[in-house]
C-alpha cells in the first residue's frame, strides 16, 4: 500500500444563501477592511469560503464533535423546524432564494 492516502474529494460544491440586511452590510464592511489592510480588493462571495473555514477550525466544540463523529441527521426533519428569528440562524434548503455572489459589491 502507498504511504498517500487516496485523495479525498476535492470537486467544489455550490451553495446559495440568503442573508440579511445587516449581515449583508457587515459583509460589506469587511471586503472594504479587507480591502484596505492587504491592498487587494476581493468580491464577498471569494471571502466568505475562507471566512466560513476559519470560523468552523477556531469552533473547538465543533472540532471534538467532528473527532468523535458527528451524529447522522434526518435532514427532512431538521428543514422542517420552525424559523428562528436569530440573525444568522440558518433556513431550510428549500427555502434559500439568493445567493451572496449576487449582491452589489463595491470594488
Amino acid at each position: 500500500m502507498l504511504k498517500l492516502a487516496k485523495l479525498p474529494d476535492r470537486t467544489p460544491t455550490k451553495i446559495t444563501i440568503t442573508v440579511s440586511a445587516d449581515l449583508n452590510q457587515a459583509l460589506c464592511d469587511y471586503q472594504k477592511l479587507y480591502a484596505a489592510t492587504y491592498g487587494a480588493s476581493e468580491k464577498i462571495a471569494d471571502l466568505i469560503p475562507f471566512m466560513l473555514e476559519a470560523f468552523l477550525d477556531s469552533d473547538r466544540a465543533f472540532a471534538k464533535a467532528r473527532k468523535e463523529r458527528v451524529p447522522e441527521v434526518d435532514v427532512e426533519k431538521s428543514t422542517r423546524r420552525s424559523r428562528s428569528s436569530r440573525v444568522g440562524d440558518a433556513e431550510p434548503a428549500s427555502r434559500i432564494a439568493q445567493s451572496a455572489s449576487s449582491r452589489p459589491q463595491e470594488d
